[in-house]
């Protein structure tokens, strides 16, 4: 028996590899992570192309029930299929270490993630510092230290992919405290969100006497639904970003570090104004 941890890639249900379906056909259980990312097509769909009943997994299931989903991997092939790569942004190395506790063999087949597939707007990837995730701010918490790691990116002349904050199956405070398992709709945050709260921290630091390392004027790029047929990438100033609506989830947004010419000319195929990049933020190219 195996345990499989299948990438299922950005767009839909034809972008899992070939070695992962043929994996998943022979599967007897194959569950789905329904939590990291979200899927463009319904579940529907993929069972109707993989021809297999697919098993929901969200969060509490994951973290509740592994043993539950590798006891079968016992007795049977068992495939867990992630939007994106199998390692993409939330680590399943727990699911991995339980299985090789317990002495299950595991395969791992990859796919395109979000990590990778930003090198569609033509910045290079190896040129990318420390990831950051960015959060719904709420009345009473608003963390800034994602900004920091922004910044000392920019410094060393790195570019910041930011991943935008996703919120399912959250409860509200009062059905979280009654034990009530109702949940809040889903909420995905839009490339001008975050960049409206980008630009709210900048102004904190100002008020505190700090010039932050980065400004309004910031080269940034905000992409949208990467992978899938309706994509949308745009570029401009961090200013521009919160002005930019690029339709349904997923967004991201990457805070530029410094340019070669190269990457330069390609941003420039999705700039928002071709202004922004003629007389501002370019005294940071190579």
């Amino acid at each position: 028996s195996m345990l499989y941890l299948v990438g299922l890639g950005l767009g839909d249900a034809k972008d899992i590899t070939v070695k992962g379906l043929e994996a998943v056909r022979q599967c007897r259980r194959v569950y789905l992570e329904a939590y990291t990312s979200i899927l463009t097509v319904g579940k529907e769909a993929l069972e109707e192309f993989y021809g297999k009943e697919l098993i929901l997994a969200d969060r509490e299931t994951v973290e509740q029930e592994a043993d539950s989903i590798l006891k079968e991997a016992d007795v049977c092939d068992v495939a867990f299929l992630v939007v994106g790569d199998p390692f993409g942004a939330t680590t399943h190395s727990d699911l991995v270490l339980r299985a090789v506790k317990l002495g299950i063999p595991y395969k791992v087949i990859h796919n395109a993630s979000i990590m990778n597939a930003v090198g569609c707007c033509g910045l290079q990837l190896y040129k990318f510092g420390e990831a950051v995730s960015v959060v719904f701010w709420t009345d009473t918490w608003k963390p800034e230290s994602f900004f920091d790691k922004i910044e000392k990116n920019r410094q060393n002349g790195m570019h910041t992919l930011c991943l935008l904050d996703i919120k399912v199956k959250e409860q509200s405070l009062e059905n979280l405290m009654k034990g009530r398992k109702i949940y809040e709709p889903p909420r995905y945050m839009s490339v001008n969100q975050a960049a409206e709260q980008l630009l709210a921290i900048i102004q904190n630091r100002r008020l505190q006497g700090e010039e932050p390392a980065i400004t309004e004027n910031a080269i940034c790029v905000g992409l949208a639904r990467v992978g899938a047929p309706d994509q949308k990438i745009v570029s401009g100033t961090l200013y521009q970003m919160s002005t930019v609506e690029l339709g349904g989830p997923l967004h991201s947004l990457i805070v530029t570090g410094t340019m070669h010419p190269l990457e330069l000319e390609m941003l420039k195929l999705f700039s928002v104004d071709s202004s922004s990049f003629e007389n501002n933020a370019f005294q940071r190219t190579t």
